[in-house]
């Protein structure tokens, strides 16, 4: 046990400094220049804002997570079908590969009012926002993880007496879960910003922010911001949960059950 909570330590200490340190300097910069809180906000006047208005951010967040949460769930499923059909096919690369990386290279302020013109006001929006910018890494990830598997792991699972269907799915994406788990943490680094980012809404965090910055309330755009990326930090955590519970820490999956 002391084992593990040194191991923890290390790892969580070199980064809690860096952030402690970078902070400190940021706090005292802004207090050293006298500048404006609405030129830059210091991380206390951050904090002060949250504070204040605490409530309203919350309910503000709850709503873009449900829509990110939501968009992120449909980009996995269709992002792993999407890179299954490109592993099978020699013809699907060909066809939807350069629509894939359209999709992810397009700014999203150049696509944000067609989707406003689609789909109105409402949240569905958002949802489709997401899964379409989160598709990409996973779809790539999946056909380059199953590429890469090694040819006698289905060998050895059809001379069993598997079908190839069996072991594609119970062989062969095991062994590739971990690249595939990859492509779903890069795809998860962006959910939250893209969900908040999208400003065709009545609520939400992309709301917030346009008020905010309307009124020239920089604190409150920096509160948004921590928001943002406390959420992407957990869902970071909660993706290496998931791989960690499913496939261990080794470096490979095992596929011996």
């Amino acid at each position: 046990m002391m084992n593990n909570l040194k191991s923890w330590l290390v790892r969580i200490a070199p980064p809690a400094i860096t952030i402690g340190l970078l902070l400190v300097v940021w706090e005292a910069a802004v207090r050293a220049g006298h500048v404006s809180e609405r030129v830059l906000a210091s991380p206390t006047q951050i904090i002060a804002s949250m504070v204040r208005t605490w409530p309203n951010l919350m309910d503000a967040a709850a709503i873009t997570t449900y829509e990110a949460l939501t968009g992120f769930a449909i980009a996995i499923v269709a992002g792993v079908l999407i890179g299954i059909g490109l592993y099978l096919s020699k013809t699907l690369p060909r066809a939807f590969y350069p629509l894939l990386v359209a999709a992810q290279t397009i700014p999203l302020i150049t696509v944000a009012p067609l989707f406003m013109i689609w789909f109105g006001f409402e949240p569905l929006g958002k949802i489709v926002i997401v899964a379409v910018f989160g598709v990409f890494p996973i779809a790539v990830q999946t056909a380059r993880g199953l590429t890469a598997v090694p040819q006698f792991y289905e060998d050895v699972a059809l001379t069993c007496g598997a079908t190839r269907a069996w072991a594609l799915w119970h062989v062969k994406l095991r062994v590739a879960a971990r690249q595939i788990f990859g492509g779903i943490r890069i795809s998860a680094a962006h959910t939250c910003g893209s969900a908040a980012e999208y400003l065709g809404a009545m609520n939400g965090l992309g709301i917030w922010l346009q008020a905010a910055f309307n009124s020239f309330r920089t604190p409150l755009i920096f509160s948004a911001t921590v928001v943002v990326i406390a959420e992407t930090a957990i869902l970071l955590g909660l993706i290496s949960l998931v791989e960690w519970l499913l496939l261990g820490n080794g470096a490979d999956a095992d596929i011996s059950e």
